[in-house]
């Protein structure tokens, strides 16, 4: 059963119809701040693309990824949260 969920979830991702990452603990798409969350985490690299995309289509979405990650930016080991907050302060400078 593992096995046919696992070949499910690759043919998902590798479908053009799916751009956003399915979210653990949502029943929506949209990009709520926990939907941010959850790709700035665990994304991969498309997801992550996707996300670059929609923020140059919408620049108010970077006050949202400012929000997710400026509390974890305390944390060095935060790799992830460090470089979207970078890009942001980039983007808005």
């Amino acid at each position: 059963m593992l096995s046919v969920v696992a070949i499910f979830l690759d043919t998902l991702a590798a479908s053009a119809i799916l751009r956003l990452m399915l979210h653990r603990h949502l029943n929506h798409q949209g990009l709520t701040l926990a939907a941010i969350d959850d790709i700035i985490a665990r994304g991969r690299r498309a997801d992550w693309e996707q996300l670059r995309a929609d923020l140059l289509d919408d620049p108010a979405l970077g006050e949202k990824i400012r929000r997710i990650c400026e509390p974890r930016v305390k944390d060095p080991y935060a790799q992830r949260y460090h470089f979207w907050m970078y890009y942001v302060e980039g983007r808005t400078a």
